[in-house]
């Protein structure tokens, strides 16, 4: 009969949440976990209470949270989340820990109950020790605490960036097919006021290439143009032999290259020259980010001067804000 494998620790550090000190374990399983013992000690239940092998006792409610008089203050879901994580070090030794997103749930039924005045004078300890970890949680979330203390965030960071390439880049180089409609280009001639024909699309400058990527490619997930730089190929010269768009996935990767190529053509066609693309562009940006900005500069007095945008890129809206702003100076 095999014998049940258990979670592995990947990473290992010590969290110090104002003072208190607690071992901590990233598993492979994607749990966040506390060492037992630093989880006792964390609350202020001294000592180490044994179990016996045959883990009758591991998957009851742990001591602390045995007392009746507390029962009202616990929820069905800590008690559930509550139970023991047994799981191996690295060294393949088996230990045991709680989840550590259990730890604040914990203190906050110990400083309820006080609220409430039903606690011992043994369980009195408990609530001081809960209010000066909730002081800690208050400015750091347990789950960066564990993943900032062992490391683990940094090969998260990689982790994700690589479920990202591999969903946007294609293991293989795809066959050529027209991506970039004639639209875009014939549109972004406009703008420059450039001649839009054979003889001139062939002398078009080499900024083109740049505002491809500024404007179409940079908007994909971070990470993803510089995979693309990478793995695209190139001749002894220098020069790219394939296109970017060659190298991303059918499914996600250009899906987004054509949602993003259609918004920057209506962009270009709303627009009357390249200054105004730009404006409208980064407006666009900032609006997608969350951001508001006024489309204003101020003098030292608090008058408006040479807007940000073009007098006639202000929406009615903003026109009204600038009369408005300015009204007062102007009476004065």
């Amino acid at each position: 009969m095999n014998k049940e494998k258990l979670p592995q620790a990947t990473h290992e550090g010590i969290i110090d949440i104002n003072g208190i000190k607690i071992t901590c374990y990233n598993l492979d399983t994607g749990d966040r976990v506390l060492s037992r013992e630093g989880f006792l000690r964390a609350i202020g239940r001294m000592g180490n209470p044994k179990f016996k092998e045959d883990g009758s006792e591991l998957f009851k409610t742990p001591v602390f949270l045995r007392a009746k008089n507390i029962k009202p203050f616990i929820s069905n879901d800590l008690i559930t989340s509550s139970q023991h994580i047994t799981f191996e070090l690295k060294g393949g030794r088996k230990t045991y820990g709680y989840l550590a997103n259990i730890l604040p749930e914990v203190c906050y039924v110990f400083s309820d109950a006080e609220k409430a005045g039903i606690l011992t004078s043994t369980q009195q300890t408990y609530a001081e020790r809960a209010e000066v970890l909730i002081r800690g949680f208050a400015t750091l979330g347990i789950i960066a605490l564990v993943d900032e203390a062992t490391g683990y965030q940094y090969d998260r960071e990689r982790d994700e960036l690589q479920k990202i390439l591999k969903a946007y880049i294609a293991e293989e180089l795809l066959p050529w097919q027209k991506t970039f409609p004639d639209i875009f280009y014939k549109e972004l001639f406009r703008l420059n006021g450039w001649d839009f024909t054979v003889s001139g699309i062939k002398k078009r400058p080499g900024v083109v290439g740049t505002w491809t990527n500024r404007l179409i490619y940079e908007q994909l997930p971070k990470g993803v143009l510089d995979e693309l730089k990478t793995i695209t190929p190139k001749s002894d010269t220098g020069h790219y032999t394939a296109r970017f768009f060659q190298s991303l996935t059918p499914q996600t990767g250009n899906p987004h290259l054509t949602g993003q190529l259609n918004q920057i053509i209506t962009l270009f066609q709303l627009s009357d020259n390249m200054k105004h693309m730009w404006n409208q562009f980064e407006k666009l940006k900032a609006r997608q980010q969350g951001q508001l900005e006024l489309p204003f500069n101020f003098d030292e007095d608090g008058r408006t001067i040479e807007p940000i945008y073009e007098e006639q890129d202000l929406s009615d809206f903003n026109k009204k804000l600038k009369k408005a702003i300015n009204y007062k100076r102007d009476k004065d």
